[in-house]
């Protein structure tokens, strides 16, 4: 990196502002031996805004497969060849046993996915049940439930949902190169729309597409300029069947410096590795000190994660310890 752009980092980070778009295509064309000092800003900026606290989530795959849209990276679309389990919406019933399950791990944030463009009034009404049948106490409820009307999110927060997961994927110039059925535009209305109906915002997307760095940079933009609440970081594991099924994941150093990149850029933003971490082998605890302050824990969509107690010895042994967002 030039010394501009070091000293670039050091002045955002000193008066708490977020970097440049400059500055952050730099952090990702930086050197593997000057990592170390970036993960030093970054770190700096994790502990001035969430300290030593590290917040961990899960997930429900509450509707697998047969989804209508054709986004090119999914194991769940019904355009692509892929063993994906099928099935239906899960009742309240199980929805709420699973989230019950789930809490026995400290975990902050507990998800509902489901395949497909959107759930229909009835589906919604039944996660609406599951939702007034365990009211949330130290779990938050978060659901991942497509591009919703208005009063369906409406009808959610009501029954006790916070958070709403929509993710922007990619950048918009980037968009129509992994999906062709909805548009860049349609995802970030459903995110607004979530907003403006009082849910917090969880949206990020999954690195390792094709796209370029600039792409990179300028979805982390966007995310900044939305001011989600959770940023959910997705590092693509490609699956056999799909159309990047012969993509080459991104090395352990590209993804830090994306964590990194995207810390330095959005600063209070509960940054969340998912899909994907274990390609970063023997450097998954490199990404705190990246600036991540959130991990997803046990199963995950379509591909499985690593044993929870390993997250849980890597969090305690790096001094850092598990509480709520």
């Amino acid at each position: 990196m030039k010394v501009q752009d070091w000293m670039a980092v050091s002045k955002a980070v000193e008066v708490d502002e977020s970097i440049t778009d400059a500055t952050a295509l730099a952090v990702l064309q930086a050197e593997a031996d000057e990592l170390p000092r970036l993960m030093d800003a970054a770190t700096r900026v994790r502990m001035r805004h969430f300290g030593k606290r590290i917040n961990l989530c899960s997930i429900l795959n509450a509707r697998s497969g047969a989804c209508r849209e054709n986004c090119s990276y999914c194991a769940q679309s019904a355009h692509h060849k892929t063993k994906v389990d099928i099935y239906a919406l899960k009742n309240a019933a199980q929805i709420g046993a699973a989230y019950l399950a789930a809490g026995q791990v400290p975990i902050g944030h507990y998800g509902i996915v489901t395949s497909g463009d959107a759930l229909s009034d009835a589906e919604v009404a039944e996660v609406c049940k599951a939702l007034q049948e365990n009211p949330a106490r130290s779990v938050v409820w978060c659901a991942s439930l497509g591009g919703l009307t208005e009063t369906q999110l409406r009808n959610l927060k009501a029954a006790g949902m916070r958070r709403y997961h929509h993710n922007l994927e990619t950048a918009p110039g980037f968009f129509s190169k992994i999906c062709t059925t909805h548009t860049f535009e349609d995802r970030l209305r459903t995110l607004r729309l979530a907003r403006s109906v009082g849910l917090e915002l969880c949206s990020g997307g999954l690195m390792g597409l094709g796209e370029t760095l600039e792409h990179r940079v300028e979805f982390a933009r966007i995310l900044a300029r939305e001011k989600v609440d959770s940023i959910p970081l997705n590092f693509l594991v490609p699956i056999p069947g799909t159309p990047l099924e012969n993509q080459v994941p991104l090395t352990p150093l590209e993804i830090l410096k994306v964590v990194v990149m995207m810390r330095l850029m959005t600063r209070k933003a509960d940054v969340r590795v998912c899909g994907g971490r274990g390609h970063l082998r023997d450097l998954q605890s490199m990404l705190f000190f990246a600036g991540a302050t959130s991990i997803m824990v046990g199963p995950l969509l379509t591909v499985p994660g690593r044993e929870v107690k390993h997250d849980l010895q890597m969090i305690s042994d790096l001094d850092l310890f598990i509480g709520p967002s």
